[in-house]
């Protein structure tokens, strides 16, 4: 927001001075704020959080500001809010948008007086859809140079592995070719795997994730059968 944009809302004094308190409920901070600005993801525990509680606490003439979801807020308790309190609402979700792309909408709240609602097209402005091209070139870029993907949301918080097969070895060609290879003899499968290389490249440890505990005889296979293998640890996850 720039000074002028604050001046012109009368908020100009909050922008010299700053300050963050954790309130115990999101009533409370109803209560306190006199801009309620709601930044939620829709789950569980999130649907209808914004309850008539919460609403029922807002100062009269606040502000109430939605650009979540819709199914966050309690929206025939905001509308009561609206005509009892003259609490100024801006909405960019309503509770009865159409499902698809187009549809008739008919909602309380977007003909009441002192509300103002968009379409929920954020992300279609020009300048966000420039945004949205620039981080997808970067995130490409990223995962074409260092293999890492930023800011993947799908990764497993725990694997189905169960043992870690740490294998010490001579930096060389063909060391975890061998190894994978007999891993993939016993039927056992790679979940995650990093191989760290030690300072002037001669020395590495591997660390690999399996589904299921490599067997003694696995491991002397390995170990015997490639002279650039040091050393075998497996270890229970």
């Amino acid at each position: 927001m720039s000074e002028q944009e604050a001046r012109e809302l009368g908020l100009e004094p909050a922008l010299r001075t700053a300050s963050i308190e954790i309130a115990p409920t999101p009533a409370d901070v109803a209560g306190r704020a006199d801009i309620v600005s709601v930044h939620l993801a829709l789950g569980p525990d999130t649907k209808g959080l914004v309850s008539a509680g919460v609403l029922s606490r807002l100062k009269p003439g606040a502000i109430f500001i939605n650009t979540a979801r819709g199914e966050v807020v309690d929206h025939g308790a905001l509308a009561a809010v609206v005509r009892e309190k003259g609490v100024r609402v801006g909405l960019d979700v309503f509770a009865n948008e159409p499902a698809g792309a187009t549809g008739d909408f008919a909602d309380e709240l977007a003909a009441m007086p002192n509300v103002y609602g968009t379409h929920h097209i954020g992300a279609s402005t020009a300048q966000a859809q420039e945004a949205i091209a620039a981080e997808t070139v970067r995130i490409v870029r990223s995962y074409k140079d260092t293999g890492k993907v930023p800011n993947v949301v799908n990764l497993a918080k725990r694997t189905p592995a169960t043992h870690m097969l740490v294998v010490r070895h001579r930096d060389r060609p063909g060391v975890l070719a061998h190894v994978f290879d007999h891993l993939r003899e016993d039927n056992l499968n790679v979940q995650e795997t990093e191989n760290i290389v030690f300072e002037g490249a001669d020395a590495a440890v591997a660390r690999i994730n399996l589904d299921g505990p490599p067997s003694p005889a696995l491991c002397q296979r390995v170990k015997a059968g490639h002279a650039d293998i040091l050393d075998l640890q497996v270890v229970l996850l």
